[in-house]
């Protein structure tokens, strides 16, 4: 039993007590109280945090939370006394010890308990802050509390009985106004796509691919009469604005829409409710609608907006900014207000165009950013590295905030081979990662772990993402194709099998051919063929053609002695690489891999030995084939001739050098082998990251140069 039981209790009794009234903070708490491993346990108990925190931030800070820090706004919650202090103190308590669970290292199993401690006082301060009502339980007397019909009860008459007596004086102030040169304070600004509504943004495209957008009068709800010209001034000015993207938005002009509402019998547009308001809509054929008005409390004037559903007249995103009541300030206002509604109806529309599968965790309010950084994941998914690496690169010149786009830049170097730029790119963002969420400040762990650490430490981090999130696809290939490189296939299987079902539960293609082809790898190494060959028709589906799923086609069909069908696959190659441009040496080196793959090393020689006549000086061909020889044991003092006229061409080359060192393990050489290897090592972990193989032969060399130091 984990010596952290009861606290795990206490926090499990604390869950039942709101459940069905917090779902964020309960997901996050459902898979705390579930889990045994102290890691996850610090890791959800900071998204508890978190959770808390962000709401917090938007409800008395009034502003989202963005990219800043825990710690930052926990500072401003004491400061403005939002928060008491010796909650604060929780908090902070809290923050800092579970960040060994979100970038894991040494400590003791005894912190985990105050974490949880300050957990508990931190959710029941904010169950109360919150209002919440907890559900009633058997007492220690065996008398059962309250019913929640009965709390809600006497919270409705409590609520009514507070309503009917005088705010007392020194609480603080419904809204504020921040005493800075800016006029405009926007309040509620777009972060995408984590508050999109999935279910709302189904139905905004038209046929035709548009979002059809109807805009209502705004409604004045000040009492100063003065205001009622901007009822239809804000309506015609946002349509005159959104009129402007003809090619994503087709809007409906203000005078079909004011025509339908009067033909109601309205004179006054504070008349206009929600349900008419969607019922013009639809009339008018209008995907959504926008809903305002404009409320004035003090000094301050506030217009609100909502973009709403017209079919099920669900709120998909409110807005709300503030100014200082003057009206020659009300154009800034709608200056704003039409931008964020704009940009976020576009990126909405840009969304659909995401590949599936594919969660972007991030924010950006520059559609053309967007824009990009979808054309780059598309191009990635079809293995066009350097033009996902040019779209990737536009997408963070138009907004160098966005990190999804430098995510996913790094990735496109990753799969160019590339490491120095994925390098900088890590080292760019890592010593800021607590300025990110919980998902990003693992996935820069995990990049870190791969440019500067090995693959083990990687799939630690892989299973903390899977923790955050088990219906995730692309969570379960990364551990997959993470276990091959350190040759687990067996492990791989699993993982690789748990994101092919979810994508066939969503009745979708993955990404890429390599949800198959690795999966297929796995199963060949596993001995399970029947498998293997199952897949590929399955996969021959959604990637026809496919220069790597044919290839593992042809490496499977000589496996199980069908030569005719791996020449037929072969030939397909064949024609697939020169369409991708790929030179006749490539073609014939890929042609020796598949038959040194499928065990046949007199044809593999044969065809790495064709691969260098045709490119004779070309270092990558010589390596190829002294690789192989020396490998396979074939000529291995033909392969360190080789490898001698190789690094003529490229002295310093890893790969080269590796192919050396393992040519003088492979004659007895241990101490040169040691030397060569260990330079090749050094070299590589600076341009390519951990290499499971290269780490075997490099420990094989030393172990040997140890044991004869032995005797």
């Amino acid at each position: 039993m984990a010596i952290w039981s009861a606290e795990i209790k206490e926090l499990e009794n604390l869950y039942e007590s709101f459940k069905g009234q917090l779902p964020d903070l309960e997901k996050e708490l459902t898979q705390l109280i579930h889990s045994e491993d102290a890691n996850v346990i610090l890791l959800y108990s900071r998204r508890c945090l978190e959770v808390i925190i962000t709401d917090l931030c938007e409800c008395e800070l009034k502003r989202p939370r963005k990219t800043e820090p825990i710690k930052g706004i926990i500072d401003k919650l004491h400061k403005e006394e939002k928060v008491p202090s010796h909650i604060i103190s929780s908090m902070h308590g809290l923050n800092e010890l579970s960040t060994y669970g979100a970038h894991p290292k040494d400590f003791d199993p005894e912190q985990i308990k105050p974490v949880l401690n300050n957990l508990d006082i931190i959710i029941k301060w904010y169950l109360k802050h919150k209002d919440i009502i907890a559900i009633g339980k058997t007492n220690d007397e065996g008398e059962k509390d309250q019913s929640r019909d009965e709390l809600l009860e006497e919270k409705r008459e409590g609520r009514t009985e507070k309503q009917e007596k005088p705010a007392k004086s020194g609480g603080h102030n419904l809204i504020s106004i921040v005493a800075i040169s800016a006029i405009l304070v926007i309040v509620a600004i777009l972060t995408y796509p984590k508050i999109l509504n999935k279910k709302s943004l189904e139905n905004l495209q038209s046929p035709d691919g548009r979002i059809s957008v109807a805009v209502m009068p705004f409604q004045n709800m000040t009492n100063d009469s003065t205001w009622n010209v901007w009822q239809e001034g804000i309506q015609d000015i946002l349509v005159t604005y959104l009129s402007n993207s003809p090619e994503e938005l087709k809007v409906r002009q203000t005078e079909s829409v004011n025509d339908l509402i009067l033909s109601k019998g309205l004179t006054n547009y504070a008349s206009v409710t929600p349900t008419l308001a969607r019922n013009v809509s639809q009339m008018l054929a209008a995907n959504v609608f926008i809903s305002g008005s404009i409320k004035q409390a003090g000094p301050t004037l506030r217009i609100n907006a909502q973009l709403i559903d017209s079919k099920t007249e669900e709120t998909i995103k409110s807005f709300e900014l503030d100014a200082r009541d003057k009206e020659e300030n009300i154009f800034k206002v709608i200056d704003s207000l039409k931008l964020v509604i704009k940009n976020f109806l576009l990126i909405s529309k840009l969304e659909k165009e995401m590949p599936v599968g594919y969660k972007n965790v991030g924010s950006t309010d520059s559609p053309e950013a967007f824009k990009y950084y979808i054309y780059g994941q598309k191009a990635l998914y079809k293995k066009d590295y350097p033009e996902a690496i040019k779209l990737f690169k536009q997408s963070v010149v138009l907004d160098s905030t966005f990190f999804p786009a430098y995510w996913s830049l790094g990735t496109a170097y990753g799969n160019s081979g590339v490491l120095e730029e994925v390098t900088k790119l890590v080292l760019k963002f890592y010593d800021k990662r607590d300025q990110w969420d919980i998902q990003f400040k693992i996935k820069l762990n995990q990049a870190y772990a791969f440019c500067f650490e090995t693959t083990f430490e990687e799939v630690k981090y892989f299973k903390q993402l899977e923790e955050l999130d088990d219906q995730l696809p692309s969570n379960y290939y990364n551990m997959g194709e993470a276990y091959t490189r350190i040759h687990q296939y067996d492990k791989a299987i699993p993982e690789f099998e748990k994101a092919l079902e979810i994508y066939n539960n969503w009745g979708r293609k993955p990404l890429w051919a390599y949800n198959y082809t690795l999966t297929g790898l796995a199963f060949h190494e596993t001995g399970q063929y029947l498998k293997e060959k199952k897949l590929y028709k399955k996969a021959e589906q959604d990637f026809p053609d496919d220069p790597d799923l044919l290839y593992r086609q042809a490496v499977l069909s000589f496996t199980e002695g069908d030569t005719v069908n791996a020449s037929g696959y072969i030939e397909k190659l064949r024609s697939a690489l020169k369409e991708n441009s790929v030179s006749e040496a490539g073609i014939i080196t890929n042609i020796a891999m598949i038959y040194n793959d499928a065990k046949f090393p007199d044809k593999a020689e044969d065809y790495y030995r064709q691969a260098l006549v045709v490119d004779p000086e070309n270092p990558v061909r010589i390596n190829n084939l002294a690789y192989f020889l020396i490998d396979q044991d074939r000529n291995i003092s033909e392969g360190l001739e080789l490898t001698e006229k190789a690094l003529i061409f490229m002295p310093d080359n890893y790969t080269i050098l590796h192919t050396k060192g393992w040519g003088l393990y492979k004659l007895g050489r241990f101490g040169e082998a040691k030397d060569i290897l260990q330079q090749s090592w050094d070299i590589r972990r600076i341009k390519e990251g951990y290499d499971h193989s290269a780490y075997l032969h490099l420990e094989a060399a030393k172990k040997a140069v140890a044991n004869l130091k032995n005797i």
